[in-house]
């Protein structure tokens, strides 16, 4: 359970303030919510049902500085298994985002950067849909781990990169 003022990643939002915790009647049926705001979205409020396994699946807390620096630290990472079938390709990354650790996007990351270089090798892009899990994934962990580490997100872009060479 979280607390008013706890900072959590909420699947795709990123980085979210719990600024409420509080019961609300939708449909007639009360239950108690999560009031989160996104750090990078002040003006947006998300109601997170606090007994939703398929919602808590999706809300876990922030990286520590000592857990960002580890993972920092354990760069390069195995790239997870491509998938060949685009779907179920969408499906595999859209699970990750919404749920994965932050080892499993990094790990998601590195499959699609080495699948970029083999497409730019032969004259080729990666597939649009791709291109956008790659931005997604790097939005969000690098926001987490520069948010974790006190530093902006362009120190922690050149540190990872850096990291994987």
């Amino acid at each position: 359970m979280y607390s008013i003022g706890d900072t959590v990643i909420y699947g795709t939002e990123g980085i979210c303030e719990v600024t409420d915790i509080t019961v609300m009647s939708f449909g007639g049926e009360k239950s108690e919510y999560y009031i989160l705001t996104p750090i990078s979205k002040r003006q947006n409020t998300i109601y997170a049902p606090t007994d939703n396994d398929k919602i808590k699946k999706r809300m876990r807390s922030i990286l520590t500085s000592k857990q960002a620096r580890k993972l920092i630290d354990s760069l390069p990472m195995e790239p997870m298994e491509w998938i060949e079938n685009s779907h179920e390709r969408q499906d595999a990354f859209k699970n990750v985002l919404l749920c994965g650790s932050p080892e499993e996007v990094f790990s998601m990351l590195t499959a699609l950067y080495k699948k970029q270089n083999e497409q730019e090798a032969i004259g080729k892009k990666l597939h649009a849909s791709d291109e956008r899990f790659m931005r997604d994934g790097e939005r969000m962990l690098f926001s987490e781990l520069a948010y974790a580490l006190g530093t902006d997100t362009n120190e922690i872009v050149r540190e990872v990169f850096l990291s994987m060479r």
